[in-house]
């Protein structure tokens, strides 16, 4: 029979999904692979921001600049941006920010009339696209569906006074976080090694009950516990450990070396993945995953093309040295 060898795939294993959290598993790679996809997630998957603010009227406290800045970090929905347009490289766009492949364009009016102060947020802005609003904004409409929120007052922009106003016209467009961070979709990515933890039973029990617990203690998260009923030392979650070595820092105190040995797998990531809700933390990962392997068809093109002109050039250095 034939000797065979197989690849490796990563695989991935979703441990919880919720729509601005993810946690999952990526086994069966490497770091460069992980840290690639963080950083994808980080800084290239793209999102909607607003990028260009014309400010009609502004009597409010605030200097327009610094109205455009709060305006530009305000999350909006972006369930979209993959299929849209970059600005540059739109061919349609005339230039003044109304264009249905890469702008999104956003209205805000307020005025305030009364004594009291008026707060104006993220929920005072009209969108020219009902699909696309602040993250803040869909968080209302689901409200209005029957689902509770903890906040739908909105992402505060300005306070208002009697007789003050904000009147201007605010332009979304497609970006990533590699050129601003507002354009970032996510709020935390972080992945750590998979702890392997193995106690060493025979030494653990020349301990005391008073001794393992001391022990356990030593490790400021709880990845240890005593069990009630067999007086053994148990690890209930490996995960809590944080490589910060005080347990095993404690048994070389207690002259007891040896007590555990921790490794961590060089081929299995735990990833905990936090969106903006700019997009679902689930739909970023899908998206960082597409990304990674566009870059990676890139460069085996590239090797390709590389490849095909050094076999062109030999070819062509051959037929001179004969003579053809």
């Amino acid at each position: 029979m034939d000797n065979v060898s197989y690849q490796r795939f990563p695989t991935v294993r979703i441990r919880d999904i919720k729509d601005d959290v993810l946690k999952f598993e990526l086994r069966d790679t490497d770091a460069s692979i992980a840290n690639a996809l963080r950083r994808i997630m980080i800084a290239e998957v793209p999102t909607l921001a607003i990028d260009l603010v014309e400010i009609e009227s502004n009597s409010s406290v605030l200097n327009d600049e610094f109205l455009a800045h709060r305006l530009g970090l305000i999350p909006i929905v972006s369930d979209r941006a993959m299929e849209m347009r970059l600005s540059r490289d739109c061919d349609a766009c005339d230039g003044d920010g109304r264009c249905e492949y890469c702008s999104i364009e956003f209205h805000l009016s307020v005025k305030c009339t009364g004594d009291q102060t008026l707060d104006v947020t993220s929920l005072d802005l009209v969108s020219s696209d009902p699909s696309i609003i602040p993250v803040d904004a869909a968080g209302r409409a689901a409200d209005m569906g029957g689902f509770e929120s903890n906040d739908t007052r909105g992402i505060l922009i300005v306070k208002l006074r009697k007789g003050q106003e904000l009147k201007l016209r605010a332009i979304a467009r497609k970006g990533i976080g590699k050129d601003h961070a507002k354009w970032s979709p996510a709020a935390t990515v972080t992945f750590q090694y998979e702890p392997e933890i193995h106690i060493n039973e025979a030494l653990m029990e020349t301990l005391t009950l008073e001794e393992k617990q001391e022990w356990i203690d030593s490790s400021p998260t709880k990845v240890f516990e005593l069990d009630p009923v067999s007086q053994q030392v148990v690890v209930v979650d490996p995960e809590a450990y944080t490589y910060d070595e005080e347990v095993l820092k404690k048994a070389e105190a207690m002259g007891k070396p040896g007590l555990v040995e921790i490794y961590s797998k060089e081929d299995s990531f735990i990833f905990t993945v936090e969106s903006t809700g700019a997009i679902k933390a689930s739909q970023m990962f899908l998206n960082a995953i597409e990304i990674l392997k566009s870059k990676l068809d890139a460069v085996r093109l590239s090797f390709d093309t590389e490849e095909a002109d050094d076999q062109f050039g030999e070819l062509g250095a051959h037929m001179r040295g004969g003579g053809i």
